[in-house]
């Protein structure tokens, strides 16, 4: 195997190999990576090859400090490969701990997504960077719903939760909708993120890059009453596993009508129906805090009303 830097030429194929992968995401792909206003970021993809075919890749870019950083521009990032055995995935590191070294690197900083990705749970690639040096570097609490087709969505959300969503639908006072209408969408998620001093990561002109580029990448349901959307929440269909709860918005005068906990129901019902195996929900950090592992309690336990689960991402890193 061999290790090379990414051109545009392979692009189809770095693609089309992370669509087929065990741990692959939409946050992978150089189609997402397009989205960027040209010249927001410098890459520096790699490729691990075997006699001229792709068995992983790297998305990321070396720092001015040295370290190579993945992901850069990205939810996720690290190796991506198949579903690989343990003595491959050891090679891999080995390769390219002896490819930084040999560039003149520091180290590397890695973020995978987490387990609920992986086509088949192998952790392979982790014990390997473990045994091989890597320390864990930074953890960030995220939660999870998993999803299961035979059983009622309802019944495994918290009671209280459960009667304000069958009220929602009994009194008729919401619509809910899927449609494109960003325009609507946005203004109030800006609100609502001013709410906590910071700014959406993507701009308006950034989503409708995105929806140009992969139309059935995102997902938008909202939330209307009486004709005014009042919230909604943006999906991002990650990959065959997992659909991503990226954004939630809602006004907050509306908040006594429960909003937040229809959408919620509303796209968890679609994931079920749609074959997803996971709604991911998110990162749930206290951004005010001076650690950034702070867990946000309220917004933990807000997540685990509608049965949602603790799933950890993780950086690994390793300094030369």
């Amino acid at each position: 195997m061999e290790i090379v830097r990414y051109t545009p030429d392979w692009k189809a194929k770095w693609d089309n190999f992370v669509e087929n992968s065990n741990n692959g995401t939409i946050f992978h792909k150089q189609i997402f990576f397009d989205y960027h206003t040209p010249g927001k970021f410098s890459f520096n993809h790699l490729m691990i090859l075997d006699k001229g075919n792709i068995k992983a890749v790297l998305p990321g870019r070396l720092q001015s400090d040295g370290m190579f950083e993945s992901p850069i521009g990205a939810s996720y990032g690290s190796l991506v490969t198949d579903d690989i055995r343990f003595a491959e995935a050891l090679d891999m590191i080995d390769l390219l701990i002896e490819f930084g070294k040999k560039e003149g690197f520091k180290g590397y900083s890695l973020t995978a997504a987490p387990d609920i990705y992986e086509r088949t749970r192998n952790q392979s690639l982790d014990f390997a960077m473990l045994w091989r040096g890597f320390k864990y570097d930074l953890h960030y609490i995220s939660s999870c719903i998993k999803l299961d087709p035979s059983e009622d969505i309802l019944e495994k959300f918290a009671p209280t939760t459960r009667r304000n969503i069958r009220k929602t639908i009994k009194e008729g006072w919401l619509d809910v909708e899927i449609n494109d209408k960003y325009d609507e969408f946005y203004p109030i998620l800006i609100e609502n993120k001013a709410r906590h001093d910071v700014k959406p990561t993507h701009s308006l002109p950034d989503i409708y890059r995105i929806a140009e580029l992969m139309p059935d990448m995102m997902k938008l349901f909202m939330v209307y009453h009486e004709g005014n959307p009042i919230a909604g929440s943006l999906l991002f269909n990650s990959n065959k596993n997992v659909t991503l709860c990226f954004y939630n918005m809602l006004k907050y005068e509306f908040e006594y009508m429960k909003p937040i906990q229809r959408v919620m129901y509303e796209v968890v019902k679609w994931a079920t129906e749609n074959g997803y195996k996971y709604v991911d929900i998110g990162v749930s950090q206290d951004t005010k805090a001076q650690n950034p592992m702070t867990p946000s309690m309220n917004l933990i336990e807000f997540k685990e009303k509608f049965d949602a689960r603790t799933v950890m991402r993780n950086t690994l890193k390793i300094e030369f």
